[in-house]
């Protein structure tokens, strides 16, 4: 037995020697080709081992960064054992994936011939090992049937996609490779007859190979992204394919030309032109390319390093003592076990016939082997062939079954297009019966709806009947439950009292029965007694014989009754156990339902606190969603526009802290009962709404704020959405469900809230019960203002008339009348605002009076106030504008600001008045209707304004035909001065309106108290110094504060 495993042992060892021997020998740094004999030695031991552990072992400690040549076969000899080896060989290579991408690195820097091949082969490899670790079941040698490929590419789209893209990147690598190959040996046509030619083109086998194969999987993936993709968005692939097409076709008649390859491989033949894609019947065209490996031995060559070289022997014969190998020590042991030398001789030469024998049927088995595998080799590529034909009739039957179904549907819409023509005239004729039909169909669908719902009240009706009686038959269960555990009990209690009572009697009878026994032993004594006295006593001892016998029957009667009595007892013991037993039965069933009621109330219970806790998670990320999404308006753009009011932030910021309240109130609630989460649920879906409302006012209010202001609100505004989204987080999670605290968010919104009414315009010195009185002495000096306008305008047209003629006075009545026009507007604008102003007093203000009403919103009655003053202001400065340009000493473009300001101040008035006014009302409708009028007036003004400039202006010749080359060169320098003069002047001009908008934006936020005083409405009424302490008007040329604007800012009409 230990001489076998020492045996076995050799032979693993030997077997390992060979192999590493067979690597050392086919990588090495001789120019010349790998052994075909190495590296199948090298393959099979792959397969010894199921894996390439003992090839990278080896391969590890081969200085490869040495020499390009040992690169160059360490790759060929790796990419034999990808193709060919066991297939757990591609992991253990892709162990070391890092290794060749390193020395393809490295080779690929260097200016050598065999480095840029050693780069391009490692780029190879490492493509060829990805693409087979991606997708396992394509082998490494390429070779699968269809099936498996159209598995591999699935159903997807994209997946077919992704996969043709990686199959096109393999090619691409093959190509390149084989491509930089042929170009170094362009330089000699006899150089594949070379030991070095050969080595270089020795790896372009596998290439071959791997390229057949290929270059069939790119014809039947992109047939099949063309039968799923229009053709335009493969346009890249077909273009890609017929760059590789050409490329292969290119390699293939190379390398069938060189003498090197004709004896070790058959190169197929590619068609003259690649299929054409956009025909699905092409397909039926494309046969496989069959790559044939001949199976002649390799010719020997007998080189100084290969003497060593022996024939791998398929039998192992190395037990076989040979007699030249044996030593002198052994004889005895020779001569012991075969006898005297010559009979050792003629054995001797026994075995070496058999061994002769053995050669020769060895030699004859190899050859019939080798002969058999090229027939079957021979069979199957004639099958393959066939195969191939067969698929190819397949692929036209298929095309011919589908031209004519083809047809055969085009046949059938015909006749089904004659059949619809033919049945129109029948249609037409029964319309009018199907038309009574379908009334009386429509009649009797009505009486079928009327009681079925009928029905269904009625069912209603009985659903209500049973749920009630549900609830009933649960009271009842519960009851008879209750009376159940009262019965049970009451038979423990009963059954408790029988059984005393049993034992009560057999102790009295056991007591009775001791009584008459004791008397039994003192009439027993009492004979005894009797006896002794003699003979005279006999006669009294018979009667005592008698007594004693009556006795005896009475007590034998007794025992009788005893033994009776204690059956009975017994037996009614029996019946209270069964009685018992009984009971508890029913006890325990009892109990087990009510058991499995209470395990069935816990999972309900316990299902709804999953429910409801599912619904705060959604509640929850939902209220996350609107908070990212109101932060998310703070970086947007288009937010930049938008402005409010600090009154609508402070009205958002308090809103927000009471919803903080009640979601605070909330979370408690449910902290103490987890199967009700509405409570925290409605307050939860209130504060993100508030919450999300309060950032996006905050920012936009930040936009008309100071700097100082506006920086620390928009940073609150994203404390408190992320506060906010902190809190929301908390309450997602059980673990810190408890922790939640909304806390943090209450700070940051009251310095939200504190900042808001900081930035709060400063009211009018106005006292509050004055408000009502004021409001009605602006509007009215705002009518009486605008009538004084128009005849003003009267006037002007009259002196106007008077004064000029021809274009001049067609110019200024058009002016005019415009003018004229755009104050009637005004004029019905302010009156259909005051009776606006009536009704919302009279509807908002209940039993209080119209001053106690404007004193409680006192806010939006210096709005109005406000606005009122800036229409009467516009309407003076536009008659002023309009006097000056009649008269030539104004500018145009005067009027034209004007009008624009009018437009503003109409639509801050309409604004303020829409604040209160209710949506419906008619009076909101003519206001509205009033202010787009006014507009339209004022372009009129506009447009009346600019034709009358055009008409005006002289426009000068310019006729430079006088002019030297001198003077017209100092003319363009002196028109581009002029040119910069005026862009500078624009650019001053716009700062200092930016600069003139802030500071009356800042001064519209003052105290009326430090601005001047007058009443805004004619210079003529202004008085030249304040008379008295309550003056706090503010003065004729000056634009009315703007404290109170709407929460948007009003829409330029013009542009």
């Amino acid at each position: 037995m230990s001489k076998h495993i020492d045996t076995l042992l050799l032979k693993g060892k030997k077997g390992e020697d060979e192999k590493l021997s067979s690597i050392s020998k086919a990588i090495n740094s001789n120019e010349a080709p790998v052994k075909e004999k190495h590296a199948r030695r090298i393959i099979l031991g792959t397969y010894r081992e199921k894996g390439a552990f003992t090839f990278w072992s080896y391969a590890l400690g081969i200085p490869l960064s040495s020499n390009a040549i040992v690169s160059w076969k360490f790759c060929h000899v790796l990419h034999k054992v990808l193709r060919d080896g066991h297939h757990n060989s591609l992991q253990d290579c892709m162990r070391h994936h890092g290794n060749i991408v390193e020395m393809g690195q490295l080779w690929g820097n260097l200016h050598d011939r065999y480095g840029q091949l050693v780069a391009l082969y490692c780029k190879l490899l490492c493509t060829k090992m990805e693409f087979h670790m991606k997708h396992s079941e394509i082998r490494s040698n390429l070779e699968v049937t269809d099936e498996v490929l159209e598995r591999v590419a699935g159903t997807d789209v994209n997946n077919v996609f992704q996969l043709t893209v990686k199959v096109f990147d393999y090619l691409d690598a093959e190509l390149r490779l084989a491509e930089t190959v042929i170009r170094q040996l362009n330089t000699s046509i006899a150089i594949s007859t070379t030991t070095s030619g050969q080595c270089r083109l020795s790896p372009l086998i596998q290439v071959i190979q791997d390229c057949s194969h290929l270059y069939h999987f790119t014809v039947k993936l992109l047939f099949k992204l063309h039968a799923c993709l229009p053709a335009d968005t493969l346009q890249g692939h077909r273009d890609r394919f017929h760059d590789q097409f050409h490329s292969l076709k290119t390699f293939f008649n190379k390398a069938r030309d060189m003498q090197y390859f004709k004896r070790l491989i058959q190169i197929p033949k590619l068609p003259e032109s690649p299929p054409n894609f956009l025909h699905a019947a092409s397909l039926a065209k494309h046969a496989r390319p069959v790559v044939v490996i001949p199976s002649e031995d390799e010719p020997e060559q007998q080189e100084d390093d290969d003497d060593d070289d022996d024939p791998e022997p398929l039998i192992n014969v190395s037990d076989v003592t040979m007699p030249s190998m044996m030593v002198p020590q052994q004889f005895d042991k020779f001569d012991q076990t075969f006898g005297p030398s010559n009979d050792r001789d003629i054995q001797i030469e026994n075995l070496q016939q058999d061994l002769e024998k053995l050669r020769a049927d060895l030699e004859r088995v190899k050859g019939e082997a080798q002969r058999y595998i090229t027939q079957l080799k021979s069979q199957i590529n004639s099958l393959e062939t066939e195969l191939e034909e067969q698929r190819v009739q397949k692929q036209r039957a298929l095309v011919e079954n589908e031209q004519l179904r083809m047809e055969l549907e085009a046949t059938r819409r015909r006749n089904a297009e004659h059949e619809i023509v033919q049945a129109t005239f029948g249609e037409a004729e029964t319309r009018a019966q199907a038309t009574e039909q379908r009334y009386t169909k429509l009649k009797e669908k009505h009486t079928e709806l009327v009681s079925s719902h009928a029905e269904l009240l009625r069912k209603s009706a009985d659903t209500v009947k049973i749920l009630s009686a549900t609830q009933q038959t649960q009271e009842e269960v519960e009851r008879t439950k209750q009376q159940l555990a009262f019965e049970v009990d009451r038979i423990k209690l009963d059954a408790d009292m029988k059984l005393e009572e049993q034992k009560f009697e057999m102790k009295k009878l056991k007591r009775d029965f001791e009584e008459k026994q004791a008397e039994v032993e003192h009439v027993k004594g009492t004979l005894q007694r009797t006896e002794k006295v003699g003979e005279q006593l006999t006669s009294s001892m018979l009667a005592l014989q008698a007594e004693k016998e009556r006795l005896m029957r009475s007590a034998s009667e007794k025992e009788a009754e005893l033994s009776s009595l204690s059956q009975a007892a017994q037996l009614q013991q029996s019946s209270l156990q069964q009685e018992r037993d009984r009971s508890t039965r029913e006890l325990g069933e009892l109990q087990g339902k009510l058991q499995e009621k209470s395990r069935r109330e816990v999972q309900l219970q316990q299902k709804l606190l999953e429910e409801q806790f599912s619904l705060l998670q959604g509640t929850v990320s939902e209220a996350e969603y609107i908070i990212q999404d109101a932060v998310a308006k703070l970086d947007d753009p288009l937010h930049i526009r938008c402005t409010s009011s600090p009154d609508y932030l402070v009205s958002r910021a308090e809103a927000t802290l009471g919803s903080i309240d009640k979601v605070k109130k909330g979370h408690s609630d449910y902290l103490t009962n987890m199967g009700d989460a509405g409570g925290l649920l409605r307050a939860l879906t209130n504060f993100s709404h508030l919450a999300a409302d309060t950032i996006i006012n905050g920012s936009a209010t930040a936009h008309l704020a100071p700097t100082d202001h506006a920086d620390r609100l928009t940073e609150n505004c994203r404390g408190c959405a992320t506060q906010s989204l902190q809190f929301l987080k908390d309450l997602k999670s059980k673990a810190s469900l408890q922790r939640a605290d909304p806390a943090s968010i209450r700070i940051v919104v009251e310095n939200i809230l504190k900042l808001g009414e900081e930035l709060r315009p400063k009211g009018m010195d106005v006292r509050q019960d004055e408000l009502g009185d004021l409001v009605d002495k602006e509007m009215a000096a705002t009518s009486a203002a605008i009538e004084k306008a128009v005849s003003r305008i009267d006037e002007m047209m009259n002196q106007a008339r008077m004064d000029t003629s021809g274009v001049k006075l067609e110019v200024n009545e058009r002016i005019l009348y415009s003018c004229t026009d755009l104050m009637k507007a005004i004029h019905l604008l302010v009156l259909t605002s005051t009776d606006l102003q009536k009704e919302i007093v009279e509807g908002g203000r209940g039993a209080a009076t119209i001053k106690e009403f404007y004193a409680r919103n006192s806010r939006w009655t210096e709005g109005l106030i406000s606005a009122s003053k800036a229409v009467g202001w516009g309407a003076t400065q536009m008659v002023e504008s309009a006097d000056k340009v009649v008269l030539h000493t104004g500018k145009y473009e005067e009027l034209i600001v004007c009008s624009h300001e009018i437009a503003a101040s109409t639509a801050q008035l309409v604004a303020s008045s829409k604040v209160k006014a209710d949506r419906n009302s008619t009076k909101l409708t003519a206001l509205q209707q009033a202010s787009r009028h006014v507009n339209e007036m004022a372009a009129n003004v506009v447009a009346s304004t600019k034709t009358g400039q055009e008409h005006l202006e002289d426009k000068d010749t310019m006729d430079f035909s006088g002019m030297s080359l001198i003077k017209l060169k100092m003319e363009e320098m002196e028109s581009q001065v002029k040119v910069l003069e005026l862009e500078n002047q624009l650019g001053n001009e716009r700062l200092r309106l930016g600069e003139l908008r802030k500071k009356h934006y800042n001064i519209a936020g003052a105290p009326a108290a430090d601005l001047p005083e007058g009443n805004g409405l004619d210079p003529s009424l202004a008085p030249v110094a304040p008379s008295s302490p309550k003056s706090s008007k503010p003065s004729v040329m000056r634009k009315p504060d703007l404290a109170q604007k709407p929460n948007l800012p009003p829409k330029n009409m013009f542009r």
